[in-house]
This record gives C-alpha cells, sequence and structure tokens, in this order.
C-alpha cells in the first residue's frame, strides 16, 4: 500500500468523526443514565429521554464506525499486517473482559469465604438493633435465600449455550472451506439458540426466589448473571450482523475478520457461563445440602 511516496503494508486511516461522536454520545448517555436513576439538572428520577438519546446516539456511532472498518476490508486496507493489530486489539478487549468478569467472581467468593469476617465474633452484643440482620450473614447463601437447582433450568441454559459453541464453530469451519450455505445454516442455528438461552434466563429471573437488593448473595448473583447475559444479548446481535452479511455475498474463506471475532467472543461468553454455572449456581446450592436454610 502506498501512502504519498512511501510504501508499507500499514494502514493511515482518514481523518474520521466518529472517536468525538463516540465520546459525546457516551457522554450523553451517562448523563441521562444518572437522570433516570437519581435524577439530575432539577428533572425527576425516573426521566428517559436524555438516556433514550444516548442510546440512540451509540447505537447510531457504532453502526457508522463500524461501517467504515468493513468499508476498508472490502476495500482492501485490511492488510496481513493490518489484520495481526486487529487481532491483537479483539484479544486485548477479550481480556479486559475477563477482568470485568473476574472482578464479579471475586466478590462473589470474598462474600462466600469471608461471610463470618464480617460479623464478628461479638455482633450480638456490639449492636443487638441489627441482631437479626447480621444472623443472616452467619451463614452463605443467607438465612432465608433459596436457591435455584442448577440441575433443572440452569442446567438446560448450559447444554444450550455449549451447543452453541459447536454449532458456531461449525459454521466458521464451514466458511474457512468456503461452504457458504454450512456457515449461514450454523450461523443461523447459533443465533436460534442465543436466543433460547436469554429467554430461558429472563425466564428463570422471573422466578427467582430472592431479589437483587435484598441479600449480598441476591446482589452477586444478579450483577454476575445479569451482566453475562447483557454479554449473550450482544454476541447474539455481533453473531445477526455476520449472518446479514453472509447472506449479502460478504466475507469470503480468506477473508473474514468480523465473523471470527464474533467467533472469539462467542467462545468467551460459553467459557464464563460453565464458571457462573459451577460456583454461582451448583457451589452454594450443594452448600445448603440441595434448598434452603
Amino acid at each position: 500500500m502506498a501512502h504519498g511516496e512511501v510504501k508499507h503494508d500499514y494502514h493511515l486511516v482518514n481523518p474520521s468523526p466518529w472517536p468525538l461522536l463516540g465520546s459525546m454520545s457516551v457522554l450523553v448517555l451517562a448523563i441521562g443514565a444518572v437522570t433516570f436513576m437519581k435524577g439530575l439538572f432539577g428533572l425527576e428520577k425516573g426521566f428517559p429521554w436524555i438516556l433514550a438519546i444516548g442510546f440512540a446516539m451509540v447505537i447510531w456511532v457504532m453502526f457508522g464506525w463500524w461501517r467504515e472498518v468493513i468499508k476498508e476490508g472490502t476495500h482492501g486496507d485490511h492488510t496481513p499486517v493490518v489484520s495481526i493489530g486487529l487481532r491483537y486489539g479483539m484479544i486485548l478487549f477479550i481480556a479486559s473482559e475477563v477482568m470485568f468478569f473476574v472482578g464479579w467472581f471475586w466478590s462473589f467468593f470474598e462474600f462466600a469465604i469471608f461471610h463470618t469476617a464480617r460479623v464478628g465474633e461479638n455482633w450480638d452484643a456490639a449492636n443487638p438493633l441489627f441482631a437479626d440482620a447480621l444472623a443472616k450473614f452467619k451463614n452463605w447463601p443467607p438465612v432465608g435465600v433459596e436457591t435455584f437447582d442448577p440441575f433443572h433450568l440452569p442446567l438446560i441454559n448450559t447444554l444450550i449455550l455449549l451447543l452453541s459453541g459447536t454449532t458456531v464453530t461449525w459454521a466458521h469451519h464451514a466458511l474457512q472451506h468456503d461452504d457458504r450455505s454450512g456457515a449461514k445454516l450454523g450461523l443461523f442455528l447459533t443465533i436460534v439458540l442465543g436466543m433460547a438461552f436469554t429467554a430461558l434466563q429472563v425466564f428463570e429471573y422471573q422466578h427467582a426466589q430472592f431479589s437483587f437488593d435484598g441479600t449480598l448473595y441476591g446482589s452477586a448473583f444478579f450483577m454476575a448473571t445479569g451482566f453475562h447475559g447483557a454479554h449473550v444479548v450482544i454476541g447474539t446481535i455481533f453473531l445477526i450482523v455476520c449472518l446479514i452479511r453472509l447472506l449479502m455475498g460478504g466475507m469470503t474463506a480468506k477473508k473474514h475478520l468480523g465473523f471470527e471475532f464474533a467467533a472469539w467472543y462467542w467462545h468467551f461468553v460459553d467459557v464464563v457461563w460453565l464458571f457462573l454455572f459451577a460456583f454461582v449456581y451448583v457451589t452454594p446450592y450443594l452448600a445448603l445440602g440441595g434448598g434452603e436454610h
């Protein structure tokens, strides 16, 4: 590739408005979230329009920015050197997401392992007004929490997500061998399985016997599984975009970075769920002997 009279393999991007617009969009979204949850600028809590505008701006920037990246790849700007850089970027992004979930696991394990230290030896004498509340922290999960049976609906969701990992691998392998029909079918099945996982998780939340703000277990459970559910939704959208591009004739056996990144992201979601299933579902359930205190 040439830039002026100097030949090189790197892609020097043209001036772009998307970084600035992206920053502005996230700022509006953050202000809207604060306004919606707490109230701001004289607006009462629950005012939705700033949040909606910020969300719409973020979606617009994402669509426009990624469209430009796709055009760059179509025009041949993604040389082997540039592709390596993009791969490193995706790897670092997934690594940052891993550390994001490490934070939730850390808090969950801290609550589970050191719950007695939160109470102390003289909790009843030191603060008798809160004796009933503090007594709950002497056990994990807290007294009165009825955990999910992991070997029913959560196990079904685990099997669904693991199956989706095989179908996305099938789709990726088919595309690498220029089997576009196989890639489309495998990708379609992965999307259906991802939607099924999300639907079952919503159903599970509706039947939870504990709340987000009721106990430490509830807050840790919903934060960890809820953010994972958000990642499943994002990954499903990622795969839908890849399927649309395939149906429109995009991507080839040798050039399909977008699909490769989507497959990496989906496998990351699978692995995180296995840890969630083992430590957030199974371990507390077995600690209670299979049920409630």
